[in-house]
């Protein structure tokens, strides 16, 4: 139970992670954010980005096995990495509509793929 908790948290905190990093570079998607300056854009994405450790510190404290949680900290980074591409590729395909999925990003997340088994595969 603890492994859903801390990956449903990591991906709420990609969310946010994601619209702080790469948000607000979708200013012609969202007219309110062409009106602020350079320090709003980043008071903007500082605020979003304290959401985004709000989820993320709670998720690595469940989850880690220093905290009585299953994953190591290899584990812990590789599943949150993991996450980030997922979450990232949904956002950027489906929300912010500005790039298409292509064969060499599939390519490079099955890569991804292969790199998280060999990360979990207890050698």
């Amino acid at each position: 139970m603890k492994a859903i908790y801390c990956i449903g948290l990591l991906v709420i905190s990609n969310v946010f992670m994601t619209l702080a990093w790469y948000g607000h570079l979708q200013v012609k998607q969202f007219p309110a954010l062409a009106r602020l300056s350079f320090a709003g854009i980043v008071l903007l994405s500082w605020g979003l980005a304290l959401f985004e450790y709000v989820f993320q510190v709670p998720a690595n404290r469940i989850g880690s096995t220093e905290t009585g949680g299953p994953f190591s900290l290899f584990e812990l980074k590789t599943i949150q990495e993991a996450v980030s591409l997922i979450v990232f590729t949904l956002i950027t395909v489906f929300v912010f509509r500005t790039d298409k999925l292509a064969w060499n990003h599939l390519v490079g997340f099955f890569f991804i793929v292969v790199a998280v088994f060999f990360i979990f595969k207890k050698w």
